[in-house]
């Protein structure tokens, strides 16, 4: 499984995020497959080591797919977390009070961003908690 955080925007209009993975199923050669996604576009950034970016939301409803750097994002009401090279970052808070990140190593921040086509299925699964029944 993939390590994927989503990050939505609640009724409250704050952004929250939520700890899963990208589902992937047995495939041809010992390979784990996720399901196709139907997307728009696909664009790579780099931002320098040191870099950071303050209040602000997601643009439109996309995957964010970190190559290198390690970051940590907050929320207004003030949950982090990291996301590592190889994580998936679902960004869905496209209104309301937004998120910030910073980078934490020295590394640059590589990163995809794979745009998705309105109402694309994404196999995110969110982990269960114990102790918390669904």
């Amino acid at each position: 499984m993939i390590r994927c955080v989503r990050l939505w925007t609640g009724d409250d209009q704050n952004s929250y995020f939520e700890e899963g993975v990208i589902e992937l199923s047995p495939g041809q050669r010992g390979d784990w497959l996720s399901d196709k996604l139907a997307v728009a576009s696909i664009s790579f950034q780099e931002t320098a080591s040191g870099g950071a970016f303050a209040w602000h939301t997601a643009p439109v409803r996309q995957l964010v797919v970190t190559l290198s750097g390690t970051l940590d994002f907050q929320t207004r009401e003030g949950e982090h977390f990291l996301l590592h090279p190889g994580n998936i970052l679902l960004a869905e808070d496209t209104v309301g009070s937004g998120h910030s990140w910073k980078l934490t190593d020295d590394s640059s921040w590589r990163r995809a961003y794979v745009i998705l086509q309105p109402g694309a299925a994404v196999p995110f699964r969110a982990r269960k908690l114990q102790g918390v029944s669904a």
